[in-house]
């Protein structure tokens, strides 16, 4: 297969993207360097260059298989942008393809952290029998001091991330920061 142009600067060859575990690297689909934290508006203007590249109407002209593979390479921008702008499933993706998340269900959140919320479940557990507003209230503002104290554990680690130099402790502390923070967001839900 040619190599086929992904923007105007950068060419690709889509058999070759790095692939872990059958997953399809997102930030190597557009060439931007893996991290927590990325420029959104470079991520948008590679998105749109993609867009214009492999949008399907633009293939109309060409065969059955190329026109396929236009299909599959736009849907495969889309998925990789819309992960990509959202903060949490790029963090997710960002430790998936560092083989760092089990398969769900099997990464459990630190012991530690989970007696650290033990207020906030026994706060939950009162508005079972009690849907009292100042205990929601109560529930939402310890919730949100664990966010921002996760926020703040793992502040310089997110924004001196470096693929190439990344530790496995680092890589570890991430994943403790994703889980903690999803189960903070399942407790949210229950308020």
């Amino acid at each position: 297969m040619a190599e086929v142009p992904c923007l105007p600067v950068v060419p690709w060859n889509f058999q070759s993207l790095f692939y872990v575990n059958a997953m399809v690297n997102y930030f190597d689909f557009f060439g931007i360097a893996p991290a927590p934290r990325i420029d959104q508006a470079e991520l948008k203007r590679k998105f749109y260059a993609n867009s214009r590249t492999f949008h399907p109407d633009f293939h109309t002209l060409a065969d059955a298989a190329s026109q396929e593979e236009a299909l599959e390479k736009s849907t495969l921008n889309n998925q990789a942008y819309k992960t990509l702008m959202n903060p949490d499933q790029r963090l997710k993706h960002l430790l998936d393809i560092n083989g760092v998340l089990g398969a769900e269900g099997t990464n459990q959140v630190p012991q530690d952290f989970l007696m650290e919320i033990m207020e906030v479940n026994e706060a939950l557990m009162e508005l079972e029998f009690d849907d009292d507003p100042a205990v929601k209230t109560k529930v939402n503002a310890l919730i949100d001091q664990l966010e921002n104290d996760l926020e703040q554990e793992v502040e310089g680690l997110v924004n001196h991330y470096d693929q190439a130099t990344v530790s496995p402790e680092e890589l570890s502390r991430l994943k403790d920061y994703y889980l903690k923070k999803r189960y903070l967001l399942r407790l949210r839900g229950k308020i």
